[in-house]
């Protein structure tokens, strides 16, 4: 099972990025590009029931398999940065981490108006990063089709605000 294989790839790290948090570390996949395939064609195989019109991946780890499921298939990739990263015209969306707070920018013309997309990212805990990628999403027009994660960590309610932008929350791999 794909799940378990992944499972026994990830590494725990304790006390990271502050005491008290064991990290997943999703890293050790990418020495194994076959395992990367299965991942990829695993989230594009249920993106594809969604008729999406863009991927947004989420910085930076959210790239790693988000580009290559907007390419399997054959959509744009559209990169949700931190603030002050991207080099033309942005909007912005701020918003709080479980240990800290942040801003995250889209260019404001990579999105079109009514565009259906998949916001990815590797890994959702309380959520608010990928709540703050819809509010872009929502800025420039658009409509969340569905999320997509590597990991998902049920135990910290994460799906439960994302809810409201769509039911439609797929995860490899669940804790």
């Amino acid at each position: 099972m794909l799940e378990q294989e992944i499972k026994n790839v990830i590494r725990d790290v304790p006390n990271f990025p502050k005491e008290g948090i064991i990290f997943k570390d999703i890293t050790p996949i990418l020495l194994q590009p076959a395992l990367c395939d299965k991942i990829t064609i695993a989230i594009a195989e249920n993106a594809q029931l969604y008729k999406l019109d863009a991927v947004l991946g989420i910085e930076s780890r959210g790239f790693l398999f988000g580009m290559t499921v907007a390419r399997l298939l054959n959509v744009p990739f559209i990169p949700i940065r931190k603030a002050g990263k991207l080099p033309y015209h942005t909007i912005r969306e701020e918003y709080d981490l479980e240990y800290g707070s942040a801003a995250i920018e889209m260019h404001s013309d990579a999105l079109k108006k009514g565009a259906r997309v998949m916001i990815h990212d590797d890994l959702l805990a309380t959520g608010g990063t990928a709540v703050a990628a819809c509010k872009l999403v929502e800025k420039a027009g658009g409509k969340v089709a569905c999320f997509s994660f590597l990991v998902s960590l049920d135990f910290l309610n994460g799906k439960d605000k994302l809810k409201p932008y769509s039911e439609e929350i797929f995860s490899v791999v669940n804790y």
